[in-house]
């Protein structure tokens, strides 16, 4: 994956670690952003409907090692995957490269470059793409600079993407890798507020 000229961004994008970039440079503010916790896993289903792909897409992907599920993969016949919160953010950005035409080889390297960001660095990031190069922007200025030099002709907003699917997952089920069922955030909170108000009757 190619990074976009410019001071804090270096020219190749491999497994060496990006300067950081001062936040209020950052196109969106990520103070809100919350991922479920890491144990918590979801089913294939529930991930195709999150990520908006195929059950097939994810078979697929999961098989040739390009997203592969963190929480729990396949063990057997009968066994289900569990994808976490952060595998489905990364299935729906694959969705939307290789809707865009971007070829397999650079969604690849793209994967394993969010692979490698920490939860606060990850959301800073835009992907932009012409369709053949995919280049990482963490300001507008890098968004603007990449554009005027006719690089840049749609952008993924990680941050964007994450609430999505933060908004998606919120009310579709859960599970841990024990296989016990975890319910939704918005779930659990309405539980409790039910049991404060009974006891306080």
């Amino acid at each position: 994956m190619t990074g976009s000229p410019g001071p804090t961004v270096e020219s190749s994008v491999g497994d060496e670690a990006r300067p950081y970039v001062d936040p209020q440079g950052a196109l969106f503010d990520d103070a809100d952003l919350r991922p479920l916790p890491a144990h918590v896993g979801y089913r294939g289903p529930v991930a195709c409907s999150a990520a908006g792909i195929t059950y097939r897409q994810l078979d697929y992907w999961a098989r040739t090692g390009l997203v592969v599920p963190s929480v729990r993969g396949a063990n057997g016949s009968g066994s289900q995957r569990l994808y976490s919160f952060r595998d489905i953010l990364v299935l729906r950005i694959v969705k939307r490269l290789i809707d865009t035409g971007v070829s397999l080889q650079n969604i690849r390297a793209a994967v394993e470059h969010l692979a490698a960001r920490e939860r606060d660095d990850l959301a800073r990031i835009t992907l932009m793409s012409d369709g053949a190069s995919i280049y990482e922007c963490r300001s507008a200025d890098e968004v603007i600079d990449l554009v005027r030099g006719g690089q840049g002709v749609f952008g993924i907003a990680v941050g964007s993407v994450w609430r999505e699917v933060e908004g998606t997952l919120a009310t579709l089920p859960a599970e841990d890798p024990a296989g016990e069922q975890v319910a939704p955030e918005g779930v659990t909170d309405e539980l409790a507020s039910r049991r404060a108000r009974r006891a306080a009757v």
